[in-house]
């Protein structure tokens, strides 16, 4: 048994008694932890190469660790890389179709004219604290140091723009 434990996996003969031992075992392994979408039979040959490459490192009866070691990080950095691959590739791609339907579309291209077209009618002050106030996200309280009045008048040049707008657009809703 001692001459077991420091025979050399570098003889051909003992290296093939290991690879027809473990081969099956390491194989299914990959397989039901990580499926094909990795190869584990490349794996599975891989590992066995690396093993032959460290055989001289690797005892008889370490050989089966050191063999489903290197295949499982071989696994897992393959899983990393095609993660990278991917997060790159989603990167490259861009989007050139939505979901809306074409009707959708030229309803949406439509209002956003009429809206235009209402915003544009109604009185600068009104445009101004309502744009400052829906678009750029500003509070009244800033929107008043702003333009140098106060803070009622803001509310009141806001409120009256969206009226106006509501008024002119059926369904207009503003958050």
């Amino acid at each position: 048994m001692k001459k077991d434990l420091n025979t050399t996996i570098c003889e051909e003969t003992v290296f093939e008694r290991v690879y027809n031992k473990y081969s099956k075992d390491l194989y299914s392994f990959l397989y039901y932890k990580y499926g094909t979408q990795f190869n584990p039979n490349d794996k599975v040959q891989d590992a066995f190469v690396k093993l032959w490459h460290n055989c001289k490192k690797v005892t008889l009866h370490k050989a089966k660790s050191f063999l489903f070691t290197v295949a499982n990080n071989m696994m897992l950095n393959e899983a990393k890389h095609q993660k990278v691959v991917l997060k790159h590739q989603g990167a490259l791609v861009k989007k050139d179709y939505t979901n809306e339907t074409p009707e959708f579309l030229l309803e949406k291209e439509e209002f956003l004219e009429r809206y235009n077209k209402v915003l544009s009618s109604l009185s600068e002050e009104q445009r101004v604290a309502f744009m400052l106030s829906k678009a750029e996200g500003k509070k009244h309280s800033e929107i008043a140091d702003l333009l140098g009045i106060t803070q009622k008048m803001v509310e009141y040049r806001i409120y009256s723009a969206f009226n106006i707008l509501k008024k002119e657009l059926e369904g207009f809703k503003i958050k």
